[in-house]
């Protein structure tokens, strides 16, 4: 496991949105008092008022608000969010402007995720169930009053009609081992690993049955009134590209009001009382202290090589806070070493490197392969040894995507060895 201290968040949501002005504000300081450190919020071209009501937290540097124009943008959303911060965030949560995490005790999510996840070192990520909320008999919306207050009522927790409802999960992962996303409710992750529901079990899809919903819950307001609902279908999916309409009938199917629940209500209040907003004012220099602590070790002769074993990830993350910090201290030097010590130590953990680490390393190599320390030419040989490896295993397995993903690595590096050499 990766120390903890080497992140700037142990919890971000990403997040697509589009027209969520008016209840921007509410999700957001909900899941700030839940512990939710950071948000990565993509735009998907809303023309009302999101951006001004996202201005401030912005500021304050607990949003990065960034344009994504187009259809069917929520998988490249999700995508680009991993590639580009999963260095950043201990664990990354995926859900929609009109979704709540919820856990069931006055405990921050992290928390909660951090005890399932407990003694399953295959288990990359948590899977939540929904709760799904209806319209509480409201036809009208009255923006005077939160989600939340407005919606108390919904489907019973065993609601799951031919395996959806309740059924659906939505994801929380630690995106270091997200393979790709390909599904709004579900991350792909390295072979084998995998998502766990609350109580454990493997989780290799969109939904989990029976739901689990004791510990931890997603309570999804779908169709809030019926006026929010016309609204929503002229806004239309982020997840496709055609045919991207809400139908009508989804309202008749997700307004179900049986059971009343204001257990989320609760907990917020509660989660209020004592809530402070994350401080990232010496960041720095917390993430400084922290590479001193991981990579201290690996400068002293006398430690052994088992200290290095199964550490591929601490070493790259280590890397990438190097590679940040160089961008936000005065004297950019610590950091360089610093950035030079963790591929050093790359290089003495590929012994017994899992094989999840090994595709972490691989989708990092275009990044190392630019750095200008002599020990890069060190890690370019290293990499041609795994990946024949690796494609081998591919290979026998009939993994034939992963399989021309490393062919094309392979090539590339091959071209980029020529061109080193003609430069000499």
């Amino acid at each position: 496991m990766v120390d903890r201290n080497l992140f700037l968040h142990d919890l971000a949501i990403v997040a697509i949105m589009k027209n969520e002005g008016p209840y921007l504000k509410e999700w957001l300081d909900y899941h700030l008092a839940a512990g939710v450190e950071h948000f990565y919020i993509y735009d998907n071209e809303s023309p009302d008022n999101q951006a001004e009501i996202a201005a401030p937290y912005v500021k304050a540097g607990l949003v990065d608000y960034i344009p994504a124009p187009g259809k069917g943008m929520q998988m490249p959303v999700y995508i680009d969010a991993v590639k580009r911060f999963k260095f950043q965030a201990r664990y990354m949560a995926f859900i929609d402007g009109d979704e709540f995490i919820f856990p069931k005790t006055n405990r921050p999510i992290a928390e909660v995720v951090d005890e399932i996840l407990s003694g399953k070192p295959n288990a990359a990520g948590v899977a939540v169930n929904w709760h799904c909320f209806g319209s509480n008999g409201h036809e009208a919306a009255d923006y005077s009053k939160g989600v939340l207050e407005r919606f108390t009522r919904r489907a019973p927790s065993d609601w799951a009609p031919d395996g959806l409802g309740n059924a659906h999960v939505k994801t929380i992962s630690n995106p270091r081992k997200v393979n790709f996303i390909g599904n709004p409710h579900f991350a792909n992750y390295f072979e084998g690993l995998y998502s766990v529901n609350e109580r454990g079990g493997i989780v290799q899809g969109p939904f989990n049955q029976p739901v689990a919903a004791e510990k931890i819950v997603i309570n999804h307001y779908f169709s809030k009134s019926r006026e929010e609902f016309s609204l929503k279908q002229n806004r239309g999916r982020a997840s496709v590209v055609m045919g991207n309409r809400y139908v009508d009938e989804l309202f008749d199917v997700y307004n179900r009001n049986e059971e009343f629940d204001d257990g989320i209500l609760h907990y917020r209040d509660e989660r209020a009382k004592n809530f402070l907003p994350p401080d990232k004012s010496h960041a720095a220099e917390k993430l400084l202290n922290a590479l001193m602590a991981n990579l201290s070790p690996t400068l002293l002769p006398s430690t052994p090589p088992e200290f290095f074993a199964g550490k591929m990830e601490t070493f790259l993350t280590c890397r990438a806070v190097a590679a940040y910090l160089r961008t936000q201290l005065p004297d950019d030097s610590p950091a360089k070493f610093f950035e030079e010590v963790a591929l050093k130590a790359m290089l003495r953990s590929f012994d017994g490197m899992s094989f999840a680490d090994a595709r972490l390393f691989l989708r990092e190599l275009p990044t190392l392969l630019m750095l200008p320390y002599p020990v890069v030419a060190d890690i370019r040989r290293a990499a041609f040894h795994i990946i024949p490896l690796l494609m081998n295993t591919f290979r026998i397995n009939i993994m034939w995507r992963d399989y021309a993903e490393l062919d094309y690595i392979r090539d590339l590096l091959k071209l980029t060895e020529a061109d080193n050499f003609a430069e000499r």
